[in-house]
């Protein structure tokens, strides 16, 4: 019996260069080597068609989003509204496949009511209510913190009603799907890891560098994080500090400027990056938002050697024991000073990988995911 899927998205999956698409590239890789068969549907604004995307689907099918004004829906949060593309019924209702909904943004039908009857299993990328809150609390854009806040208004209301109406909820960590459980009641929520690139822990033995901190740079939350290293952490200290990410602005680049020992790289590759973080000898892993998973996180613990990370970062990942976690600028440089001249072991490795195994294992994950859709399950 063949096993089809339709799959939403709410990006175009590919390349999965940034966090909010790599549990989605990933996830199709290793169903499709399940032999499920993938009907794939994405929002595309930007990324454009991506024929890679057919080694892995039977079928894609590329939906606008709708920006501005057309993307606002009366009481609808402006992520969900400028998503309602009413072909994506259509070709849903070509036949009886149970359908994957990809985020709280790709979920206008379900909140219509317009797949009752159907098997709709929905996966939480965040809880995007909280997250839109924390972001409201730290960007200094008077625009976006009216937005950020407005929208998380309208999201908390939103993911109330349709807590219920998916045939399974599935979240990116334990703390996401208990707070499903006892924030909106939800009896059917199931945890189930990030899918990732990476199948085998590559960090390497021995000392690094210098310490490191990546990310998106044009995001609020990373420049701030990477300034509070700057100011709270590393100017009182004189160990060599590296900042990586994509389009850093001025702000960021002038506060790098007045310290020697600390520099930046803009805009580096992926085979740089992935350099970076193997040589390190720190990944530091601050953050000040606490849903979800992120992407840096992951890549720091499969390619990189020591890790520190606050609670933010780390909680309801299954990985807190693998990495140091520091929670105030105190913390952060006693952990610096005390890990920098310390070797990273073959000890260390082997633990992080039986860590890493126990809760990122991708065929394991793909064939949990199966049984929850079909009701049979396969660990091989």
């Amino acid at each position: 019996m063949e096993n089809h899927l339709h799959i939403v998205c709410l990006d175009v999956p590919y390349p999965p260069d940034y966090g909010g698409v790599f549990d989605l590239y990933y996830k199709l890789k290793y169903l499709h080597e399940k032999n499920v068969i993938i009907h794939l549907h994405c929002y595309e604004y930007g990324r454009g068609k991506q024929d890679a995307l057919l080694q892995y689907c039977k079928t894609v099918q590329y939906y606008k989003r709708s920006k501005g004004w057309r993307g606002l829906v009366a009481g609808i949060p402006y992520i969900v509204g400028s998503r309602a593309d009413p072909e994506l019924l259509q070709n849903l209702f070509k036949d009886n496949y149970p359908v994957l909904v990809e985020g709280i943004h790709s979920t206008y039908l379900l909140h219509k009511n317009k797949l009752a009857g159907r098997k709709v299993i929905l996966r939480l990328h965040n809880i995007e209510f909280e997250y839109y809150r924390q972001l409201a609390r730290h960007t200094t854009s008077p625009f976006h913190k009216i937005y950020y806040a407005v929208e998380s208004v309208f999201l908390k209301r939103y993911e109330r009603k349709i807590a219920h109406k998916a045939s399974l909820t599935i979240a990116v960590t334990e703390k996401d799907a208990a707070t499903y459980a006892s924030l909106f009641g939800v009896t059917n929520t199931r945890h189930l890891p990030v899918f990732t690139a990476w199948n085998t822990m590559a960090g390497k033995e021995g000392k690094g560098f210098y310490c490191l901190y990546q990310g998106n740079l044009s995001v609020s939350e990373n420049e701030r994080a990477a300034i509070w290293l700057i100011k709270n952490v590393f100017s009182g200290l004189k160990i060599p500090f590296m900042i990586a990410g994509k389009n850093p602005s001025p702000t960021l680049k002038k506060e790098v400027q007045l310290h020697e020992h600390i520099s930046i790289i803009e805009n580096p590759s992926q085979a740089e990056m992935q350099q970076l973080v193997e040589d390190a000898q720190i990944n530091l892993l601050p953050s000040f938002t606490t849903t979800g998973i992120k992407l840096k996180f992951l890549h720091a613990l499969f390619c990189g050697r020591h890790c520190i990370a606050n609670t933010a970062m780390a909680a309801g990942t299954g990985m807190e024991n693998a990495c140091t976690i520091a929670e105030d600028d105190k913390a952060f440089k006693a952990a610096i000073q005390a890990l920098y001249h310390q070797p990273f072991t073959k000890e260390a490795i082997a633990e992080r990988h039986a860590l890493l195994e126990k809760h990122f294992n991708n065929r394991r994950n793909a064939a949990q995911l199966i049984e929850w859709i079909w009701g049979r399950f396969s660990a091989e």
